[in-house]
């Protein structure tokens, strides 16, 4: 009886054993899941495309991405009236399509950017829509050498463009068959781009081709071996294309070239073929752009678009190409090797110098011509801002129109349409500032533009360009006109031109003798605080550039703005070569200085919190920034609200439940709301990229597209959008050159400031970025060191900026990965505090592009959350959240305060969107709800086991007593 007893008592206590392990799972689970809730509530939200509203939104979207690329499309050439394609008869137009990508095109980038082509409309389908008939066995013969585009994403790139053998595939019997199909060639060449990685300048070098490669991580790229030629970058035709293009050249008298790419192809060698009489730019057309291509082709749409960079004959002829790639610093060890510098987290340190200063794009041709230092033909296929019709124009400066005063300028331009066919006019209106010596300028620069309405032959449309006189002010960081730098207009003449592009000028339109300008004391009219250096301690010193390009004697110091040498770091199999500089520890030991020294606190006490005044969020609908009742919600939050609300910012704002804020959700893609953190990895309608966009020149359709975007974020309910983009176009090699509008600031700021009219009012807000100076992708995520001077930092990179900030309201930035000189932008106070706060008066919130803080996870450890924090960096892009979140230092005063000021900025911006002021909350998730159900259930069905055991254990004892 006493054995049985304790084998009863035994098994009593296993089973209750089981059952408490089981309750403790339970209660583990549920913690897991309550820490990961944001994270498995992104990745289950679905975007709802068949609702009403989204249906409407999508349906508008659509057709607008119509109107986009009917304006964004560029007619570069246009010999002996080819386009439009004249009509054969009473049937279909037949056309030969020669090139695979015809098979396969580009709709826009990857990464964050990239389109769902699912549903895309086809290059095929566009052109059959137009009423051409598309040589199927071509076609077909295309599609059965490959259905697959080679990758380029984020995680690896492969750089092969896909063409099949010349040899093998254009036989004698194919192209005989062709030419009896039509007498109509079209040769269609694309090139793709993307988030990760830079485009290769050499179609044989290291950063470029591995032909026996596999596609891997980032950096790792393979193609044809036939392809391979170090004579060659990615924007010219490739050998296997070169041979299709003899062999169509051969064949056909009437070629038409159209080039499927967001970045400025090279097209010097087309003029070795007078068979090419037509060259269209589409770039990446999004959802159903390519039905424009069809209609242009055929004529029942008219190409109004432009270019949005200078066409250079030689790519990397540039100055900035000159700079731009892979640069490390590199440290010589005591037995005479090299090594790569590390910082104290082992990131490469790595860097890029923006030695060309201003001259960027059309700013160096346009002077270096016009200073005799280059022969602009030889050196420039198009110019910035060209573009051809199938329609004339006449411009002409209204009489007496010109108005200019001490702050504005303004002029009336007659646009007459001197031709057969109804079309649109892009009018541009450039100025010349004097060259003293003492500052850097472009000898023309973009001052204002307009597009016109549509104008019938015969018919005339007068438009106003205005535009205010301290645009003209160049930026003094030498300090020679004050002693705090400043923008100044210089005394001397300045001419105002209207011209076609930034070189073929139309008419002198008026020329004014200025005295000078000093705006020190007080700033520009656009200014809220008086410009000073701001960067001087982030971009001199230690690693900064030591000779910017000058104009001075015809651009004489041209040859030295390269210093670079080559060295092998490492041994044996790990052994590689380097470009760049060779620094000392001091050097290393500085870097670390900046980017993990925390200095000591300057607050004496912390901030209150945890207060019961009672306030809620929609309470502070539209009250002013400055307004002192703000200090009464911030005291109500708690230091775990405050480091919430920074630390938990992927793709959302997290709720508050002590000030009654709820949750947004905040999505990414420059060209539609993207849920591709999503399961669902559904997307809102793409839209053209950035340059095609920017093509257009037309404000007004980049402002519906805001609205556009804004009206499916809405339907969506979403509220915040992580566009747009607006780096420069720094060079054609940029990965995510499709993402950014141009290389040119003004006409970049303005679009961007356009679309954030659009998308916010409806009451959303944009995270414009990345701010700022991130116009590469090699290297981006080491912190890349990018040394500029003040003057090319304001007048190029931070002025699309500006103008986003001071004419669009941008309500949110994202910062860049990459360092502003010696220092994280994320951390650079100048930027994100003394420039964007104090001088252009934004008052919204600033994210970080993706965080991680290195738990398991790769890490970019130089974005030090205390310094960002501490400096202006309010949110924290934390994806997969609470992993990778920062622990913040809550024993610090002066953190507690970044982050009630931090705290400040999102609940401001989150305050006056559309989620407060709708007082929209999102309802409980559905797998809450189901893992609710299933803890009531398992709890129950615990408990239930438990009382079973315990009592029938009781009896037992009971019975053998």
């Amino acid at each position: 009886m006493k054995g049985h007893k304790m084998s009863s008592k035994k098994a009593r206590i296993v089973k209750t054993s089981i059952l408490v392990v089981l309750l403790a799972i339970v209660v583990g689970v549920n913690i897991a899941l309550s820490n990961f809730a944001p994270v498995i509530t992104q990745y289950f939200s679905k975007i709802d495309i068949t609702s009403k509203e989204a249906v409407a939104a999508r349906s508008k979207s659509t057709k607008l991405v119509n109107k986009i690329t009917d304006e964004g499309v560029v007619l570069l050439k246009n010999d002996d009236n080819t386009l439009p394609i004249k009509k054969s008869g009473t049937g279909k137009t037949k056309v030969n399509v020669f090139g695979w990508d015809f098979t396969n095109p580009i709709y826009g980038g990857t990464g964050s950017g990239g389109v769902d082509t699912s549903t895309a409309v086809t290059p095929k389908a566009g052109l059959e829509k137009a009423g051409f008939e598309v040589n199927e066995d071509l076609y077909n013969a295309y599609a059965s050498f490959s259905k697959t585009r080679p990758q380029v994403e984020m995680n690896g790139q492969d750089w092969t463009i896909q063409q099949p053998e010349p040899s093998k595939f254009y036989t004698a019997d194919r192209m005989k068959k062709a030419k009896e199909f039509s007498d109509t060639a079209i040769i269609f060449i694309s090139r793709a781009g993307g988030e990760g990685a830079d485009l290769p300048t050499s179609m044989n070098g290291k950063d470029t081709f591995n032909p026996k490669g596999t596609q891997g991580p980032t950096g790792q790229k393979f193609g044809y071996k036939d392809d391979l030629d170090s004579n060659k970058n990615y924007f010219e035709p490739s050998n296997r294309e070169m041979g299709m293009i003899n062999t169509v050249t051969k064949n056909f008298k009437k070629v038409i070239l159209v080039i499927n790419s967001s970045n400025t192809f090279e097209l010097g060698w087309t003029k070795n073929y007078n068979q090419i009489k037509s060259i269209v730019n589409i770039g990446g057309p999004g959802q159903n752009g390519f039905l424009s291509l069809g209609r242009i082709l055929a004529g029942t749409v008219n190409p109004s678009g432009r270019t949005v960079d200078v066409y250079a004959k030689d790519l990397l002829d540039a100055p900035s190409a000159k700079n731009f790639g892979d640069y490390s610093y590199v440290i010589k060890n005591k037995d005479g090797s090299y090594s790569q510098a590390m910082d104290s987290k082992k990131v490469p340190l790595k860097f890029v110098n923006y030695a060309e200063g201003i001259y960027v794009g059309y700013r160096y041709y346009e002077t270096a011509a016009a200073e005799g230092a280059i022969k602009y033909d030889d050196k420039v296929m198009y110019p910035f801002g060209y573009g051809l019709s199938y329609t004339t124009f006449d411009q002409e400066v209204v009489p007496n129109s010109l108005k200019w005063n001490d702050k504005d300028i303004s002029v009336k331009v007659k646009v007459t349409n001197t031709g057969s066919v109804a079309g649109k006019q892009v009018v541009q209106l450039y100025y010349s500032a004097p060259y003293t010596g003492k500052i850097e300028k472009s000898s023309v620069d973009l001052a204002a533009f307009t597009k016109t309405d549509m104008i019938q032959p015969g018919k005339s449309e007068v438009v106003t360009l205005s535009f205010k006189v301290s645009d003209m002010a160049s930026y003094d960081y030498n300090k020679v006109y004050s002693s705090t730098g400043s923008y100044v207009l210089e005394k001397g003449t300045y001419k105002l031109m209207l011209m076609n592009n930034s070189h073929e000028k139309i008419a002198d339109v008026t020329s004014k003798a200025l005295d000078q300008v000093v705006y020190d004391s007080q700033g520009r009219p656009t200014d809220k605080k008086v410009a000073t250096n701001q960067f001087d301690k982030y971009v001199t010193g230690e690693g900064s550039i030591k000779n910017y390009l000058s104009r001075a004697n015809r651009f004489a110091n041209l040859k030295d703005i390269t210093t670079y040498k080559t060295y092998t770091v490492g041994t044996g199999k790990t052994a590689a070569k380097v470009k760049g500089v060779l620094v000392d520890s001091n050097f290393v030991n500085y870097i670390n200085s900046k980017r993990y020294s925390i200095p000591a606190d300057t607050h004496k006490t912390a901030p209150t919190t945890d207060a019961k005044n009672g306030k809620k969020l929609k309470n502070y609908v539209g009250v002013d920034y400055n307004d002192k009742s703000w200090d009464k919600l911030l005291d109500q939050l708690s230091v775990k609200d405050l480091v919430a609300l920074s630390t938990l910012g992927g793709y959302k704002t997290t709720a508050i439940k002590s000030v009654g804020k709820p949750a947004t959700v905040d999505y990414d893609g420059p060209s539609a709301i993207s849920a591709f953190i999503s399961k669902s990895k559904v997307s809102g309608i793409a839209f053209p990229s950035e340059t095609v966009i920017a093509s257009t020149w037309n404000v007004k359709l980049a402002q519906e597209m805001g609205a556009c975007v804004g009206a499916e974020s809405k339907a969506y309910d979403t509220t915040g959008w992580y566009a747009p983009a607006m780096n420069i176009h720094r060079t054609a090699f940029g990965g995510r050159n499709f993402e950014y509008y141009s290389e040119d600031g003004l006409l970049s700021g303005k679009m961007a400031a356009a679309v954030t009219k659009g998308f916010q009012s409806l009451g959303g807000y944009v995270y414009m970025k990345h701010f700022a100076l991130n116009d590469q992708e090699t290297n981006r995520t080491f912190g890349i060191l990018t040394w500029s001077n003040e003057q090319a930092i304001r007048e190029i990179y931070l002025k699309s900026f500006e103008i986003e900030v001071k004419e669009g309201g941008a309500k949110a930035a994202m910062s860049s990965f990459n360092s502003i000189g010696n220092t994280w932008a994320g951390a650079c106070s100048a930027l994100l505090k003394s420039v964007l706060r104090d001088e252009w008066g934004f008052h919204g919130m600033i994210d970080t592009d993706f965080y991680i803080n290195g738990k398991g996870m790769s890490a970019y450890p130089y974005m030090t959350y205390e310094l960002g924090v501490r400096n202006g960096n309010d949110l924290y892009l934390t994806g997969v959240a609470p992993v990778g979140v920062p622990s913040a230092n809550t024993d610090s005063k002066d953190t507690l305060w970044a982050l009630r000021e931090a705290a400040h900025n999102i609940l401001y911006t989150v305050a006056n969107s559309r989620v407060v002021k709708s007082g929209f909350a999102a309802d409980t998730p559905t797998w809450v709800k189901l893992t609710i159900a299933i803890d009531v259930v398992a709890v129950i069905a615990i408990g239930a086991g438990l009382f079973f055991v315990l009592r029938d254990g009781k009896k037992r004892e009971e019975s053998l007593a």
